[in-house]
């Protein structure tokens, strides 16, 4: 199973929960797994990331993590239309689509091999949305992708504070 990381994962865990400089286990984790295939970053949200002036967006222009968690392969650009037609709508408008932002790359690189990947992020599902206002694990509910939250990613792939002693 591949994970793919939202930029929200990341975000957030550095932000809220396991900040760069603070818990760097973490970080080392997501690096080691990444070099295993376990753990890879699309392009479009690498970017997204990558663009930020913070300690986060410092980490990921390191070469090593970069290296060791960027996927590298090219979207499927039909996937990303099926994503946005099937789990937005069919007539987005040009501020909807900028809204969506590059949340359909990522599902559609999850699509491309769904019973071998899985989405990680930190939104929450609520189906009674619609159009672009849509969360990522209900558009992945509808086009059958593997979707989780950051907390049952740790989990799968045992994420603890002394990973390394077990490596």
């Amino acid at each position: 199973m591949i994970f793919l990381l939202d930029a929200n994962t990341l975000i957030d865990a550095n932000r809220d929960y396991y900040g760069i400089g603070q818990v760097d286990e973490y970080w080392d984790w997501l690096t080691y797994h990444g070099t295993k295939g376990n753990v890879k970053i699309p392009l479009e949200v690498y970017e997204e990331v990558k663009a930020g002036t913070d300690v986060l967006a410092d980490w990921m222009k390191d070469q090593a993590t970069a290296n060791a968690l960027r996927l590298e392969e090219d979207v499927d650009i039909s996937l990303v239309q099926q994503v946005i037609e099937v789990g937005y709508a069919v007539d987005l408008t040009d501020i909807e689509i900028e809204k969506i932002g590059r949340d359909p790359f990522l599902i559609a690189y999850a699509l491309a091999d769904a019973g071998q990947r899985t989405v990680v992020t930190t939104e929450n599902s609520k189906p009674s949305t619609q159009r672009a206002n849509r969360k990522v694990p209900d558009v992945c509910n509808q086009l059958s992708v593997n979707c989780c939250n950051a907390f049952q990613f740790g989990k799968a792939l045992n994420f603890t504070t002394k990973w390394k002693d077990s490596t």
